[in-house]
């Protein structure tokens, strides 16, 4: 701004023009604008190995303003793949958006969790090439893009809750209110299809496909909560496999300005949640604003360059491409992931306790009521009950949740007996999903391959029954 004023100053003649611009007619506007689109470079993308031929992407007009207000369906039906909204009710009245890539007749699923101050778009943001959601989709796989509650937007039953109340929930909540209100409606969608489908295929009546998760940060720990407390509920959790890039759960080792906020919010955070109720950008103004500085960065190297040195030194080196992070499309004036002071508070008791255990409500009458217990479920106890393979995979580079802390998951599981794997690999938080390293959805992907599709192997299994009691009938 100091730029552009200076340059007006020195140069009246350049004033003169603009200030004809802004009094010039509308519909000249229009023109420039369209003439720019019809100009601009329009990469070919590929769709993968089932279709090999390239095709075009269709334009999209960003905001003159160079901020980019895409949504995951934008993102997902500009490259060519199809797409599906569905809107989830939780057990509280929390509405969510579960998104889907659809493959209506395939037999093996998958369930894409996303972690902290994020949407279902970071695993579509890469594009076809690097995005685990596209790759999982040209493996034959029906995709599914959960959006766990905490959006700006405030999607609810109650069209008027207030703010504070809408926003005071934990890591909890999210474990056992959305991810089981998500899984259930994914399990009450493919049994009807595919029932529809394939009405006389030979099936297993109480889950006809296989449903495998990939989870990231507290993505990866909401997934293990919902597992381990569907175990001890003794619910069916629907997994057939989990698969944890950089699993929030413990957080003894962390930075010192994650360290310093832990311990000021234990003995503060409900009182701050009272003022402060969530982390967000309020208005639609400074959201559009954010979003253009973000995108501006890649205008103007240096400024990115030195933005992103001090993102990462404020993260203790961690070399995720902070920069490109914000300026993805979540980010953008119309909505945008906030945190809540509850989920902080949370994690800030797990660092505390230094186990991974639910929300201490701060008194035994309240926890007693809510499990049972005057103390909190310590869910490392539990890891035993586990009944489905557990990948674990961490970045050395990793200075948000280190490897050390994945390790920690790990040993656990060993001890319990899990069948469970480890995986290390040099990148940091944000590089297992906001950057297209081929080795890690190479990895990801292998992992995901090892479950067979449901019905093959249970058809296969009901043939050879069969044709062994015709042999024997006929002898």
């Amino acid at each position: 701004m100091l730029h552009k004023t200076v340059h007006c100053v020195l140069s009246p003649s350049s004033a003169f023009r603009i200030f004809r611009k802004l009094f010039s007619s509308a519909s000249a506007g229009v023109k420039d604008v369209d003439n720019d689109v019809l100009n601009a470079s329009i990469p070919p993308v590929t769709l993968g190995d089932k279709d090999p031929a390239p095709t075009e992407r269709n334009p999209t007009l960003h905001h003159a303003l160079n901020t980019d207000a895409r949504t995951c369906k934008d993102i997902i039906t500009e490259l060519g793949y199809p797409y599906e909204a569905i809107h989830v009710t939780t057990a509280d009245g929390y509405i969510l958006l579960l998104e889907r890539i659809p493959r209506r007749d395939a037999r093996k699923a998958v369930y894409l969790q996303h972690g902290i101050f994020d949407s279902s778009v970071g695993w579509v943001s890469n594009g076809v090439v690097g995005s685990s959601a596209f790759a999982a989709y040209d493996q034959g796989y029906d995709v599914f893009l959960g959006n766990l509650r905490g959006l700006v937007s405030r999607g609810h039953v109650d069209k008027n809750i207030p703010s504070r109340k809408y926003w005071w929930f934990t890591v909890n909540e999210l474990g056992t209110k959305d991810v089981p209100a998500m899984i259930e409606k994914i399990h009450e969608i493919k049994t009807d299809e595919l029932k529809m489908i394939q009405p006389d295929e030979e099936t297993n009546d109480e889950q006809p496909y296989k449903l495998s998760a990939i989870a990231h940060s507290l993505g990866g720990a909401v997934m293990l909560m919902y597992t381990v407390t569907r175990l001890i509920e003794q619910k069916p959790h629907r997994l057939s496999r989990l698969t944890l890039l950089s699993p929030a759960g413990f957080h003894d080792e962390t930075i010192f300005i994650l360290t310093v906020a832990h311990y000021f919010v234990v003995p503060l955070g409900p009182i701050l949640a009272f003022f402060v109720p969530a982390l967000y950008i309020p208005t639609r103004f400074f959201r559009m604003l954010f979003n253009k500085l973000a995108r501006d960065f890649h205008n103007y190297p240096a400024l990115g360059g030195l933005i992103q040195t001090v993102l990462s030194y404020t993260f203790g080196g961690d070399s995720s491409n902070w920069v490109g992070v914000m300026g993805l499309p979540h980010y953008n004036m119309d909505d945008m992931p906030g945190l809540s002071l509850g989920v902080i508070h949370h994690l800030a008791q797990v660092k505390w306790r230094g186990k991974f255990v639910m929300y201490d409500y701060g008194n035994a009458s309240a926890n007693m009521k809510a499990y049972g217990s005057p103390v909190p479920i310590d869910l490392g106890e539990y890891y035993s009950l586990i009944d489905i393979p557990i990948d674990l995979i961490a970045g050395r580079k990793d200075k948000i949740i280190s490897a050390a802390m994945v390790t920690r998951h790990y040993k656990l599981m060993k001890d319990a007996s899990v069948n469970v794997s480890y995986k290390e690999f040099e990148y940091g938080h944000l590089d297992f999903t906001k950057s297209n390293q081929e080795d890690i959805l190479a990895y990801v992907m292998s992992r995901l391959l090892l479950v067979e599709p449901a019905l093959k192997h249970q058809t296969s299994q009901k043939k050879t029954l069969k044709l062994k009691k015709k042999g024997q009938a006929s002898s």
